[in-house]
């Protein structure tokens, strides 16, 4: 018997990369700017909301 089971976290990835790509360029940021948004920010987000559910 087989079971259907869809994995959130096989979802949330890809549209978590197409939010944060659609972000940037609304943003209008420089392929620089757009870059260091790709590998800063996720870093201070992570950080600010571990820092509030703890």
């Amino acid at each position: 018997m087989a079971s259907n089971k869809v994995e959130v976290a096989g979802i949330m990835g890809p549209v978590w990369i197409i939010g944060w790509m659609f972000t940037i360029g609304f943003l209008k940021l420089s392929f620089f700017k757009g870059l260091l948004a790709l590998i800063v920010w996720p870093y201070y987000i992570g950080e600010f909301l571990s820092s509030k559910i703890v």
